[in-house]
């Protein structure tokens, strides 16, 4: 009976191939966005956000998971230190492929592009995770903008001797004046 395989051949050696998308992923990490072919991509994937899982976590035994996986130790740095907490809020599909309309011109395979999501300068905005559109109520909303909600004195100040909301140009002239 025809078993299901963790990964696919890609016409080369186990060696071969996982040595090839080690460097893959390191070059992803690098540029956070590189073309390859659509099955290639494919399998980068899975190695991919698991190398993003790993920084998420962030702990000592994690980072020498990734360590051993990934090519280059400045890589590693940047994993744990801009990608992990970029995608702290985001449970999972960190990078797209992109399907190239191009075929490649030497043996006409499917081209496409990788790249990680809700990375800067990307032109397609990737949709904001659950954590992020869920909003508990009006004032932390505020605060996470930068705008610090009124106090009842601010509010008792604006209101004029008869209880009525004051005009803009009445609240910025000196009440005691």
């Amino acid at each position: 009976m025809k078993r299901q395989r963790a990964f696919r051949s890609l016409g080369r050696l186990p060696k071969h191939k996982f040595a090839m998308l080690r460097n893959m992923v390191t070059s992803l990490i690098k540029h956070e966005r590189i073309e390859t072919t659509l099955p290639k991509a494919k399998e980068m994937k899975k190695l991919a956000e698991n190398m993003v899982t790993h920084a998420k976590k962030g702990t000592l035994h994690r980072r020498r998971l990734a360590a051993r996986f990934v090519r280059e130790k400045p890589m590693v740095v940047k994993l744990f230190e801009i990608l992990g907490p970029r995608y702290q809020d985001r449970d999972g599909g960190y990078t797209r492929i992109l399907k190239l309309s191009k075929r490649r011109l030497g043996d006409n395979a499917p081209m496409a592009i990788i790249e990680y999501v809700d990375r800067p300068g990307e032109v397609r905005a990737a949709r904001p995770p659950q954590k992020r559109k869920e909003a508990q109520n009006l004032k932390e909303v505020l605060q996470s903008v930068g705008i610090q909600p009124l106090t009842n004195s601010e509010v008792d100040a604006m209101t004029n001797d008869v209880g009525e909301p004051m005009e803009i140009d009445e609240v910025s002239k000196d009440p005691l004046k």
